[in-house]
């Protein structure tokens, strides 16, 4: 793999660190703000919808732009929303935050599509995982130590940290990244036409449906977690490591799966394995160790449809893929966001250890999805 591809997965680890390190620390957040726990939620909301609606115009703006200045645009906009974030001391502000970080999640769409044009269409999966690489590993680093951080020293600790760690990732790109490099330009009627195809258009919609799933229950994990088995802040930053990791193992599996079966047959296990998982968790409840197999088994599958689903993408339309990328983003935050609604506004009647059963219809709905692939493969 090119050398490139380890410093863009280097770059997101520090954009999923900054993203989902709040959802380990809802409890003294909310606690501190003054606000219920369903409202301090809302934080990934408000980035999720800044993503969605942000980055692809951003993308589409910036198509004619060199590589390099897209970069750095996406990571000047997600260091300046971290900044903000932890100078909050209101949920108004902190939202604000959030937004602006939304915003310079364009970044990871930019380098997926960059990543493709370096290496063999054979190689295109891996080349994929390990662009995403470091998404996973943020969970397996930034949610644990978070948590760690956030319930010893307050919330605004690791934030200020990501703060750092994003304007160190936009010093590094502006002296490591090459002048002048142009990919294929996303052009307005291009998509359009992209877009037109059913194919395409599945591809969003399972993202969509798989991360109403997902973010159903992650939006809230410390509290799901703690709600589930109690546990120290000490087991709670081992038990998200723990998660973490099999999503370390799930994005490079998913990479060489594509590449070795094909994306269809490796998105359609991956989906049927974490519908079983989403419906398990909750009968874990006072089981540790099941809940701890579920949530690893549920990481391996939920993070390895990553590079199968952004390699059909590619396959489909490659000029194009710049911006049918930052489009899946769309699809995979906006359904972060309904996620994170529906379950917060589901938690007092259904409770936190049942949030599983909320997303698991979701995610057999993505699955029903990959049989209109098969047929017209």
């Amino acid at each position: 793999m090119p050398r490139i591809l380890y410093f863009f997965a280097l770059c997101n680890l520090v954009i999923g660190s900054g993203a989902f390190v709040l959802t380990g620390i809802l409890q003294p957040m909310a606690l501190e703000l003054g606000i219920h726990i369903a409202a301090a939620g809302q934080v990934m909301t408000a980035y999720a919808v800044a993503t969605a609606v942000l980055a692809p115009l951003l993308i589409l703006l910036t198509a004619k732009w060199p590589r390099k200045r897209a970069i750095q645009l996406g990571l000047g906009l997600f260091a300046a929303g971290n900044l903000v974030s932890a100078l909050s001391a209101s949920l108004a502000l902190l939202l604000m935050g959030r937004v602006l970080m939304g915003a310079g999640a364009m970044f990871t769409a930019a380098v997926a599509a960059y990543a493709v044009t370096l290496v063999a269409p054979a190689l295109r999966g891996r080349a994929l995982s390990t662009v995403f690489l470091g998404m996973s590993i943020s969970y397996a680093v930034a949610l644990p130590i978070g948590a760690w951080l956030g319930f010893e020293y307050g919330w605004h600790t690791p934030v200020w940290l990501c703060a750092a760690a994003s304007l160190a990732a936009l010093l590094a790109a502006s002296v490591l990244l090459p002048k002048g490099v142009v990919t294929e330009s996303a052009s307005l009627a291009g998509f359009r036409s992209a877009a037109r195809q059913s194919a395409v258009l599945r591809v969003w919609l399972r993202t969509l449906l798989f991360f109403i799933a997902v973010f159903s229950v992650f939006a809230y994990v410390g509290p799901v977690l703690l709600a589930l088995n109690a546990m120290s802040p000490a087991l709670l930053s081992v038990v998200l490591a723990i998660f973490g990791l099999a999503g370390v193992a799930g994005t490079l599996l998913g990479g060489w799966a594509t590449d070795r079966f094909g994306p269809l047959l490796t998105i359609a296990v991956q989906l049927g394995v974490l519908f079983i998982m989403m419906c398990l968790l909750p009968l874990t409840q006072g089981h540790l160790i099941a809940t701890i197999v579920t949530l690893v088994v549920w990481g391996m599958a939920g993070f390895g449809l990553t590079a199968p689903q952004q390699g059909r993408l590619v396959h489909l339309s490659p000029a194009q893929a710049p911006m049918l990328i930052s489009l899946n983003s769309s699809m995979l935050y906006a359904g972060t966001a309904i996620g994170t609604v529906v379950s917060g506004a589901l938690i007092e009647s259904v409770g936190l250890t049942r949030l599983g059963w909320v997303g698991a219809p979701f995610a057999l709905a993505a699955l029903l999805t990959v049989p209109f692939d098969w047929s017209r493969h």
